[in-house]
């Protein structure tokens, strides 16, 4: 990504810096190997939305050789990248994120991971680009992919429900999950503002089920707490963070937290995330698990298709709350 140094700050606002400058150390901690993952789970995520995962059986090598090909793709000239693009929103990216007006200092390429619905944009980038780095993609999405189910088999076991029930959403084969690389320049720029700090991703919620983050040990992710604090995040390149996103949220009836976060730039050092999103079929109902529900309890939200809020979601900017208008208070109509 190029961007002409006196242009920088025309096209990306400077944000103050964080409360929080020392990373935080709260983040829990889940060892899948642990009996009592299980009830961990369950609490990380009704207190943050957000833990860390060790001894997740994903293979290091694995991890390295993607990340190896993916910087081979980005550290191309800016015209072979814009072959893969512009995003629709799969494919190649470049400091525009979505639709609607949201930039941040960041390239990225989107992919979709079901075969049956993979896009135009996707078969290109796997088409064009070595055998080496489909593969790479491939195997990396099956590992992980994988390791997602297993911690939602395990979230289940500990909320008390059927094992599968969260899972069997992303095994479903008409599963629309996708998979995302982002590569966050350095911002040398930065170091001539004191104190100040530059959105690469602004501040959002995931929409699906669950997101599996792994990044390179450049800082940068940031999220919010429950008491609307924001604290900076220690990276650790050999484990993943996993996201709650807004339908799990929704599927507990808030018990879960879908937890709002964001990345800023680094003045010195490139930052390279992989996500992988793991959401249901697109005609699969998101309400509050019955199974869930205490006896007088309310359902805090509608009962609506996948479809229906991917679509609105992807209509909203990054920040909004995009869970407002399915709120049961809320008599907003359905965006479409």
């Amino acid at each position: 990504m190029v961007v002409q140094s006196q242009l920088v700050f025309d096209h990306f606002a400077p944000i103050k810096s964080c409360k929080h400058t020392a990373l935080f150390t709260g983040i829990p901690v889940i060892d899948l190997s642990d009996p009592e993952a299980k009830t961990h789970i369950v609490k990380a995520c009704e207190d943050f939305g957000f833990f860390k995962v060790v001894n997740h059986g994903v293979s290091n090598e694995l991890i390295g050789a993607l990340e190896a090909q993916a910087l081979k793709f980005f550290h191309l000239p800016q015209s072979e990248k814009e072959k893969a693009g512009p995003a629709d929103p799969f494919g190649y990216g470049s400091k525009r994120i979505g639709p609607n007006g949201d930039v941040g200092w960041i390239e990225y390429l989107l992919l979709n991971t079901n075969h049956e619905l993979i896009s135009e944009k996707s078969l290109f980038i796997l088409r064009e680009n070595p055998e080496i780095f489909r593969c790479a993609v491939e195997e990396y999405i099956l590992a992980v992919k994988k390791m997602a189910c297993e911690v939602l088999e395990a979230m289940a076991e500990g909320l008390g429900i059927e094992k599968h029930d969260l899972s069997r959403l992303l095994k479903d084969e008409r599963s629309d999950c996708c998979f995302r690389l982002n590569h966050y320049p350095p911002c040398p720029e930065l170091e001539a503002l004191s104190g100040r700090n530059l959105i690469g991703f602004g501040e959002h919620t995931d929409p699906q089920i669950i997101s599996v983050l792994r990044s390179n040990n450049t800082t940068g992710l940031h999220i919010c707490l429950r008491d609307g604090s924001w604290v900076p995040v220690p990276p650790d390149q050999r484990s993943f963070f996993i996201n709650v996103g807004d339908s799990l949220q929704v599927m507990t009836n808030g018990r879960f937290n879908s937890v709002k976060h964001k990345v800023l730039a680094d003045p010195t050092k490139p930052r390279f995330s992989m996500i992988y999103f793991g959401g249901p079929p697109l005609n699969e109902k998101i309400a509050p698990l019955a199974s869930l529900l205490v006896e007088g309890e309310q359902r805090l939200y509608k009962e609506f298709t996948w479809w229906d809020y991917k679509n609105s979601a992807y209509k909203s900017r990054l920040a909004a709350c995009r869970l407002r208008p399915f709120e049961l208070k809320n008599l907003t109509p359905l965006l479409t």
